[in-house]
């Protein structure tokens, strides 16, 4: 029995967007948003109220990486809702101080 690779319909990622993470193909809507909202306790229809330019199939696709995925996500969403991490990677302008 030979092992194939879960291809994930329209989840891509690329390095250009959103610092490579995977997002939606054609938006800058992140799985982590999605997995956010799901974590909320906001069902499908209630993510596309919100995100009304995707579409259910969209959803659907986050969601199953998401749970395949799980451990990964949770960790970017962490760090990306870390206010100190952030201020940790944020960079102080050159006039700032003078």
């Amino acid at each position: 029995m030979s092992i194939t690779a879960t291809i994930y319909p329209y989840i891509a990622a690329s390095s250009e967007i959103a610092g490579g993470v995977p997002i939606i193909e054609g938006t800058r809507v992140t799985v982590r948003r999605i997995a956010g909202y799901y974590q909320m306790g906001m069902n499908v229809d209630e993510i596309l109220s919100v995100l009304s330019h995707l579409r259910p199939s969209q959803v659907h696709s986050a969601l199953a990486y998401y749970f395949d995925h799980q451990e990964e996500v949770e960790k970017d969403l962490e760090e990306s809702s870390n206010i100190e991490y952030w201020k940790s990677q944020a960079l102080v302008h050159p006039k700032a101080g003078r």
